[in-house]
């Protein structure tokens, strides 16, 4: 479905499925030349469309303000957020807004766009109902690779005392872990979807007073073990918040399931009483969606606890974010990753100290980070890990779900490879250029122009200049080389003239590696190459 506007009305397309809401809309009528709906154009008309995932021209998106602007006042009944950081305007307002919803309910939903600071938001809030309402245990349920994430975020945003625990290793492990959390600070517990409902019963134990769940389309489809786990978590908690970009990714029944856990009362306990009041069933045996009816009424309940917001009404955002995922290597290939550093710290020791023997060394942990080696005996490349292609396949998901194409980086062929093979396996279509593609320009064209090639993956040295890729707003650094110049010109990839919307960098970061190292010295514009020689057991074992 998208929509266009026309004078003072929108015109709809390819709205089949969404008939039956269109005629409930005042002042609607078909136009049977054009095929298309027509509605008068108000704010909240487009609200709904864009809530539902229509496509919207320029001009319709700039009219789908977020209610909750209300919120941003001079005057507020909350003490400032206990933050290390000074909010943007919408973050304010997401504080604000949130506090007052959870006044009165016991679910807030924060459906906001990648790069608007979700995390930052959540921290915020839950720092005040902390001192306002004295909650001591949170517990945040996300995808397994943004685990890591939570508790970066936490130590640098968190102006309050806290004790923040990732479960993570044999299930065993995890169990034990609860026993440990105890004390007046907040006590966070950091856990994914998979393991979540597989603890349970710890939980139910450990009892937490409020439960965030990040990327919450996870629980979206409510006949899932993780999904009823935390449906009947949510009861026992006193307030629930969902964090995600694409409430709705396949259909507007997907609001069911994460706001059944937020707070059942909304919309009640049964599917299938709400999925009879907002759908229309057909086709063999009557169990066919054929359309959706009562649309407004079920946009009206869903932003009644929601702050909405899309990057590009974030105007005070710079015009680039930087994001840093902190990835965990599993158990196997962190202590691979330990004795490929003990050796390389011996072989320098042993020997002379050049800038080619250091880089020698840092290139073996760095492809150690992106999950393959190559034997020096045959020379066949093993993969060790996947902890960056699972965070990357959670990045992918989440843009294409926002309908954004996303621009990655990599510097190794073996994880190139191991991309391409993730985006086929999902049947996402990609462009892809590395140093043995020849036709170029036709790679570009397609991701540039085909609204069905979704993705583009680039080797780092290969695609690093000459190439405009604006069709994307987001770039994932999926691994990095020792250059600046080449790191500054892939970020130029996306962010030049034609670029509309604000750009989005991800770097994935493996905790405690090399990585850590060259992102440091990228940061401050540092070439790692000109640090090799003297500072080679700093970027080591630092």
């Amino acid at each position: 479905m998208y929509a266009v506007r026309c004078n003072d009305t929108i015109r709809i397309y390819d709205c089949y499925l969404y008939r039956e809401s269109i005629r409930e809309i005042d002042g609607r009528f078909y136009d049977a030349d054009e095929k298309c709906w027509v509605i008068p154009l108000l704010p909240e008309n487009c609200s709904l469309l864009a809530l539902l995932g229509a496509s919207l021209d320029d001009e319709l998106k700039a009219l789908s303000q977020s209610r909750q602007k209300a919120f941003v006042t001079a005057g507020s009944a909350h003490p400032p957020a206990r933050v290390k950081a000074k909010l943007y305007r919408h973050q304010q307002a997401a504080y604000e807004f949130g506090l007052e919803i959870l006044e009165q309910s016991k679910g807030l939903a924060i459906l906001a766009d990648m790069g608007t600071g979700k995390s930052l938001m959540t921290i915020a809030i839950i720092g005040t109902l902390m001192t306002e309402k004295g909650i001591n245990k949170l517990l945040v349920v996300c995808p397994k690779s943004i685990v890591g994430v939570w508790e970066e975020e936490f130590k640098k945003f968190a102006d309050y005392r806290y004790a923040l625990t990732m479960l993570e290793g044999p299930l065993g492990k995890k169990r034990e872990a609860f026993g440990f959390m105890q004390g007046t600070a907040l006590q966070v517990v950091v856990v994914n979807y998979e393991s979540c409902w597989r603890l349970e019963k710890e939980i139910v134990k450990w009892k937490p007073d409020a439960i965030v769940c990040d990327e919450s389309s996870k629980i979206k489809n409510p006949g899932t073990t993780q999904s009823k786990a935390l449906h009947r978590l949510g009861k026992r908690t006193r307030y629930n918040l969902i964090l995600t970009g694409t409430p709705v990714t396949n259909n507007p029944l997907d609001f069911f399931s994460q706001y059944k856990f937020l707070d059942e009362s909304i919309f009640g306990p049964s599917y299938y009483a709400f999925r009879n009041r907002y759908a229309v069933m057909g086709g063999f045996q009557n169990h066919q969606i054929i359309g959706y009816r009562h649309l407004a009424e079920l946009v009206e309940k869903v932003h009644g606890i929601a702050y909405r917001i899309k990057i590009e009404d974030a105007v005070d955002l710079p015009p680039y974010i930087d994001e840093t995922r902190t990835i965990n290597l599993e158990d196997k290939a962190q202590a691979l990753y330990r004795m490929i550093e003990k050796d390389c710290y011996a072989e320098l020791s042993a020997g002379e100290i050049t800038v080619r023997n250091v880089l020698t060394q840092l290139l073996r942990l760095s492809q150690c980070t992106g999950g393959f080696i190559r034997s020096d005996d045959s020379g066949v490349v093993q993969q060790v890990s996947s902890a960056k292609l699972d965070a990357l396949e959670d990045i992918v998901d989440a843009c294409l779900d926002e309908g954004k194409k996303v621009v990655v980086f990599a510097r190794f062929v073996p994880e190139i490879d191991a991309i391409e093979d993730m985006l086929k396996q999902k049947g996402i279509g990609y462009a892809l250029i590395k140093g043995a593609t020849k036709d170029r320009s036709e790679e570009r064209r397609r991701f540039q122009e085909d609204p069905e090639t979704r993705v583009f993956v680039g080797q780092l040295q290969t695609t690093g200049m000459g190439l405009t890729l604006t069709a994307a707003s987001v770039a994932v650094f999926f691994s990095l080389d020792f250059s600046y110049a080449n790191y500054d010109q892939s970020r130029a990839r996306i962010r030049r003239i034609g670029q509309g919307e604000k750009c989005v960098y991800i770097h994935l970061v493996c905790k405690g590696t090399v990585d850590e190292k060259i992102m440091q010295a990228l940061r401050h514009k540092g070439d790692v190459a000109a640090l090799m020689v003297d500072d080679w057991r700093n970027l080591l074992n630092g």
